[in-house]
């Protein structure tokens, strides 16, 4: 008998420790399989993450495509100066002398220049993003080029002044003047020189 009961409190024993064996492998298995999702969530956060870079990448190439030479100008000086927080071209707004109507060699700007600023700067706000413009001045070719130059740099001077205040810090704007350089119709007509009288609002971030 006493045989019997030490054999079955042995059985007992081993019968209690495999039990808590099980359910110490159960607890390991769950722990792991939480990691896994763990790591497998993280995966597919990151994984999103780089798509949305991609789709991100693509749009910028492809606005980047589509602007002008002059806004992609601006873009890679923005960089270089280290005033851009994603390095990316929003957009470019073309202020031409037909709509804003400077005065003949004045850069005062008109009723009509000051109605586009206000709503460029409204435009600006409501986007609510921190965003980098640089204004240039462009002239056409009638007159000595200093001249022109000068001329295209105080027209894009007085709209930077303006959208300062409509809101817009100074720090967050820059002002370059292409003078006759960069012209966008013929200098040979009417209509070609007053596109080419205009001032660019490049839009960066």
């Amino acid at each position: 008998m006493r045989v019997i009961r030490i054999l079955s409190f042995g059985a007992a024993v081993l019968l209690v420790a495999g039990c808590a064996t099980k359910s110490y492998v159960q607890q390991e298995i769950k722990t792991v399989n939480e990691r896994v999702d763990t790591v497998e969530t993280q995966v597919e956060a990151t994984q999103t993450k780089l798509t949305d870079h991609d789709a991100q990448l693509a749009a910028n190439a492809q606005a980047l495509e589509n602007a002008s030479q002059t806004a992609r100008e601006a873009l890679d000086r923005a960089i270089a100066a280290g005033k851009l927080a994603e390095g990316k071209l929003l957009y470019e707004t073309v202020l031409s002398d037909d709509k804003i109507k400077f005065g003949f060699n004045k850069a005062e700007l008109s009723d009509e220049a000051r109605a586009a600023l206000d709503e460029f700067a409204a435009k600006l706000a409501g986007e609510n993003k921190d965003v980098y413009v640089e204004v240039q001045g462009h002239t056409d070719s009638v007159g000595a080029e200093k001249y022109n130059y000068e001329l295209g740099e105080a027209r894009a001077e007085a709209v930077r002044r303006y959208l300062s205040l409509k809101g817009i810090p100074l720090h967050r704007m820059s002002v370059i003047s292409y003078g006759e350089m960069s012209p966008v119709g013929d200098n040979n007509s009417r209509d070609g020189r007053a596109q080419n009288r205009r001032v660019v609002l490049v839009v960066l971030q």
